[in-house]
């Protein structure tokens, strides 16, 4: 606080003055347009809302996935609608939105991953929302934009976890069910699985039948 007192006079200084009329003019011209740009705002939001209201069970549908609100849900409907039939399976409208990453390979290695084009309105409020997540803690989403982060860079997470987010909306809005986190461990459990299935593999080609007993907690 102590260091803004020395400033308070000269700011007295600025405030200290006459308005000329061609300047109070000129105010009240800015002043009137901030009061119309104020108003259409208000107009456009009341329609928006007036529109949305075939689609309240779509919103509330989307919104239930994490990171999700009413802005971007709105967005995301208005690109891609509420009827899922339009799109044969969740693998063509990722296609549709450009969120299937190219799959040239070679040899088993993917030789692009580059996105093929398609709607980038929709791609921009994912992307947004995906970011919006990345700051999230104990969930899937989140869990899995950092585990791929780590490994591949930000930008090529935010796509892949956008692609993984665009499913998601489709199923719910085809199911007409809520969204059910797989929850934050779901990659560690994962992980444990595939460790699991690779030594039975191996002991299995090893002559040996193998039957997993959980270790009893102690």
């Amino acid at each position: 606080m102590g260091d803004c007192e020395p400033a308070l006079p000269e700011l007295r200084k600025a405030l200290d003055g006459r308005v000329r009329p061609h300047q109070r003019f000129l105010l009240e011209r800015i002043l009137a347009h901030i009061d119309f740009l104020e108003a259409s705002i208000e107009a456009v939001h009341k329609e928006i809302e007036q529109q949305l209201l075939p689609f309240s069970e779509a919103m509330t549908l989307i919104q239930s996935i994490v990171g999700i609100q009413q802005t971007a849900a709105a967005a995301i409907l208005a690109e891609i609608g509420a009827d899922m039939s339009r799109f044969p399976s969740a693998k063509h409208l990722a296609s549709w939105a450009g969120l299937c990453p190219g799959n040239k390979q070679s040899g088993g290695k993917i030789l692009s991953g580059a996105t093929r084009s398609g709607n980038p309105y929709l791609r921009g409020v994912l992307a947004e929302v995906v970011w919006a997540i990345s700051h999230t803690k104990d969930n899937y989403l989140s869990a899995q934009y950092h585990r791929l982060a780590r490994r591949r860079g930000k930008q090529k997470a935010v796509v892949a976890v956008a692609h993984s987010l665009l499913v998601i909306i489709y199923h719910v809005l085809q199911d007409k069910e809520p969204y059910t986190d797989l929850g934050a461990d779901y990659f560690d459990k994962l992980d444990i699985q595939k460790v699991e299935r690779h030594h039975i593999r191996r002991l299995e080609q090893l002559g040996y039948t193998v039957t997993l007993t959980p270790k009893e907690a102690a």
